[in-house]
């Protein structure tokens, strides 16, 4: 019988694909609107640790159903460095836990169903007023019409079985063969990458098994690759982030492969295992149910998303306890002169100090410092030096970061059992801190401007000037008390930035576009001077050093 490949094939398959992918887009969509933001604040809350990491990733995986959402969402919390590497690695792990649910729920034979209900939650979404309503009705006609295009897709492939030259090429990649498995596993992994969902290829694979175009097992063999696939998402959503973001993709990379691996070697007695535990419950995916005269096979779907459960439940557990291997060997990659220092993270601000007054106050006086130090980069930045961070909107946000656990402990240092004055020491270092965050987001400034404008050569000697004066007294408030810096040999006596201003504006060579350009830089280095000079005046409303080795009597 002759086949209307147009008809009966192409129709109902790229129809039923795109139905598919618009109901994971839907569903996704609608469960982001109603919750993303509170999941992403408690994302960050709870994952501290890698167990509670894999807990959160599995969850919240479970919920919006799409581990790629969720590694990208993770990958830009590792780079904003509200989750640490370690965390993340976690939290990943879990996201592949996590996706296998939805896997296991669109392998039900729900397809007229799916159909129906989407029809009803697209009339409650035209209809409903209230947002909430809508986002809901959204979400439940995604995950309706997961179902249906699953099931057009499983009758778009039913003819591939009358054309001979079809099922000769896909005869070769049986998974009779170790060489077949791993091909089947690529070809998964190159169709993954390509859309960007494994739930879409895992789908697809459904169809090809239940209309019996391909064997159950190596329907299984092509899920598996999936699960590589996917890594490309997160890898590609982390190629301009932080080095830390970009780690936290290669872990999920590395995670997936080294599973994928693991598998691959055990698949025969994974598949044995499998078809035991399937007759367990009287279930056989070879086993054929004629519909419309046409033998198909509704039991492949459902082990091929009992197999990629389990898969990814025994990938958890034989490398979650190797977390800690993959954030030290990943802390390695790509580690240069600029990656000695991470300017996201606190080096002298401990829980256990934290109860400690004597132990604090100089920890945070020391952190301060080197916000201070991550702040001067800025102008480095604004200088053009070879050694200055390379993008600036990343340190920008390293240093915010810091910024942010600098607060948090200095706010959490007032006890009931402190006196005076080691309260209004706590108070003057909160001043100190708010001043030091407000000075680096003016240095961002002073940074930006001056990478952003093309200055001539006569304006340059302006800039230069401002910003070597500026670089000075951030050298002085950035060192430690005990060991203030030399001055440095200067050409003659520096002019204030309002002698500089006026110089611009009376400068008649300079371009009005470029007056107008450093007349703004010189505006936000005239703050940060401002700011440097409260800081100083901060630190000198208190004796610290005193004050800091006093205790307090029981």
């Amino acid at each position: 019988m002759e086949v209307d490949i147009f008809k009966e094939i192409l129709v109902p398959v790229i129809g039923g694909l795109g139905i598919f992918l618009l109901g994971l887009e839907f569903m996704d969509s609608g469960i982001q609107a109603l919750s993303v933001n509170k999941m992403r604040e408690w994302l960050a809350k709870v994952a501290g640790t890698p167990v509670k990491g894999l807990m959160a990733g599995t969850v919240i995986t479970g919920v919006i159903q799409s581990s790629t959402a969720m590694t990208v969402m993770t990958v830009g919390l590792v780079n904003a460095g509200v989750l640490s590497l370690r965390s993340a690695i976690s939290v990943i792990m879990g996201a592949n836990i996590g996706t296998t649910l939805g896997n296991g729920l669109i392998a039900l034979p729900l397809g007229p169903i799916g159909l129906l209900f989407s029809g009803i939650f697209a009339c409650v979404y035209c209809f409903a007023r209230k947002e909430k309503t809508k986002n809901i009705a959204l979400a439940s006609m995604g995950f309706s019409l997961i179902f249906y295009g699953l099931n057009l897709m499983t009758g778009g492939l039913k003819p591939l079985r009358n054309m001979p030259e079809v099922m000769a090429v896909l005869q070769r990649l049986d998974s009779s063969n170790i060489l077949g498995v791993i091909s089947c596993a690529l070809i998964a992994a190159l169709i993954t990458a390509m859309i960007h969902s494994s739930s879409a290829t895992i789908g697809i694979v459904m169809g090809l098994g239940a209309s019996g175009v391909l064997p159950w097992q190596t329907a299984i063999a092509f899920a598996i690759g999936a699960d590589l696939g996917t890594t490309i998402t997160s890898w590609i959503a982390s190629l301009n982030l932080s080095k830390n973001a970009k780690r936290t993709a290669y872990a999920h990379i590395a995670f997936n492969f080294i599973g994928v691996c693991v598998v691959l070697a055990l698949f025969f007695p994974a598949i044995r295992v499998l078809h035991w535990g399937l007759g367990l419950f009287g279930i056989d995916p070879a086993r054929a149910v004629m519909v419309d005269g046409q033998p198909t096979y509704p039991m492949v779907p459902v082990a091929v998303g009992l197999f990629s459960i389990v898969f990814n439940i025994f990938n958890v557990c034989i490398l979650f306890p190797f977390v800690g291997t993959f954030e030290r060997v990943l802390s390695k990659v790509g580690a240069d002169k600029e990656d000695e220092e991470d300017w996201s993270t606190p080096r002298f601000l401990t829980v256990d100090s934290r109860g400690v007054y004597a132990q604090a106050v100089p920890a945070v006086q020391q952190e301060i410092r080197r916000q201070l130090a991550a702040a001067a980069l800025f102008v480095d930045i604004a200088r053009g030096k070879e050694d200055a961070p390379k993008e600036i909107d990343e340190h920008a946000e390293a240093v915010d970061s810091l910024s942010r656990e600098i607060r948090a402990y200095s706010a959490h240092l007032f006890t009931d059992d402190l006196n005076r004055e080691q309260m209004d020491l706590v108070a003057s270092l909160i001043e100190e801190v708010d001043f030091t965050s407000a000075l680096t987001e003016q240095l961002h400034q002073v940074a930006r401007r001056a990478q952003r404008e093309q200055f001539s050569p006569a304006s340059q000697v302006f800039l230069e000037e401002a910003l070597e004066k500026l670089d000075q007294q951030l050298e002085v408030v950035g060192a430690p008390v005990q060991a203030k810096p030399e001055p440095r040999p200067t050409d003659g006596a520096q002019r204030s930035v309002e002698s500089l201003r006026w110089q611009v504006i009376d400068t008649p060579s300079l371009p009005a576009g470029e007056k107008g350009a450093l007349l703004a830089i010189l505006g936000s280095i005239e703050r940060s001077e401002s700011l440097v000079a409260r800081i100083q005046s901060e630190r000198a409303s208190v004796d610290r050093g005193i004050a800091a080795m006093e205790t307090t009597e029981a």
